[in-house]
């Protein structure tokens, strides 16, 4: 029985997730030094493909896999702009960005001194979506190295799931318009599921919906929050030190660091060093 979010012990990284679907792809392909599996080896990567699901990546989307600061800021000032208040400078206002479009409002009438209603920031709220909607890839792009990142654990057979605090729509629509959507199983929002991260269920429930196993994901993200979700589920987890939050992600305990896309997949592997032998093993003793 899995453990409430929250309360699931930490796992211990050295019998997680099995590099199997990236061994299969080797031997097909004859890439990076293809080599041929005999005897037991052979045996337990075969039973462990049949067996398991194929692993799975899922990524914060906001300062992690999107540089979205910009649409965001500027649709924060057209909001701000119409309450009769001057913008918040770009450079100021990407610490602001992470915990939902509310949050957002909320942290740029702060920088006025303004604390809103909560009526009143119902309004501001459905104003903000209207425009961002409509802006929604003005000058937003994939971080440097984000779609050959994809392009490359795609054809070793991982899956992708996004888990945000944006809302699921917006996520959509910005995913569309990025030309990437299709490449998700799952993309989960803030209102998806009637709980958000930090809680651990947002991102089991997203795993759930991807098709994937707790035991074989990997959370990507930028911020405090990212890194406690996937504490909080028991997925290991890794930060991006290029997000948008002010402290160092480091701080807050991920499992690995890395500061560009072209190291995503060693630090996903370096996770996954000896592990497809244990846990095969451990399901053949179940």
């Amino acid at each position: 029985m899995r453990e409430p979010p929250g309360q699931r012990a930490r796992p211990d990284l050295g019998g997680r997730i099995a590099p199997i679907i990236r061994i299969a792809a080797i031997i097909r392909t004859g890439g990076e030094g293809a080599f041929a599996l005999t005897g037991i080896d052979a045996r337990l990567t075969a039973s462990a493909m049949q067996q398991f699901p194929p692993p799975l990546l899922v990524f914060d989307l906001d300062g992690t896999l999107a540089d979205t600061a910009a649409d965001l800021v500027g649709t924060l000032n057209v909001t701000l702009a119409r309450e009769g208040l001057g913008p918040v400078p770009l450079k100021d206002a990407r610490a602001f960005v992470g915990g939902g479009a509310r949050a957002l409002i909320e942290r740029g009438l702060a920088a006025h001194g303004i604390t809103a209603a909560e009526a009143r920031l119902d309004d501001l709220l459905a104003a903000f979506m209207a425009h961002y909607e409509d802006h929604i890839a003005d000058n937003t792009e994939l971080f440097p190295g984000a779609a050959e990142a994809l392009g490359r654990f795609e054809a070793a057979g991982f899956i992708f799931a996004i888990c945000t605090n944006k809302a699921e729509h917006a996520s959509l629509l910005l995913l569309r318009a990025l030309g990437i959507e299709s490449r998700f199983r799952t993309i989960c929002g803030k209102d998806t599921f009637g709980v958000n991260k930090p809680n651990g269920a947002a991102l089991l429930r997203t795993i759930a919906r991807a098709g994937g196993d707790p035991d074989r994901a990997v959370m990507i993200g930028d911020s405090k929050t990212d890194i406690d979700t996937a504490h909080n589920a028991g997925v290991p987890v890794i930060a991006v030190s290029f997000g948008y939050t002010k402290e160092p992600a480091a701080l807050f305990g991920p499992d690995r660091v890395i500061g560009d896309y072209s190291e995503l997949w060693d630090a996903i592997h370096a996770l996954r060093i000896g592990q497809a032998r244990a846990l095969t093993q451990k399901r053949a003793h179940l």
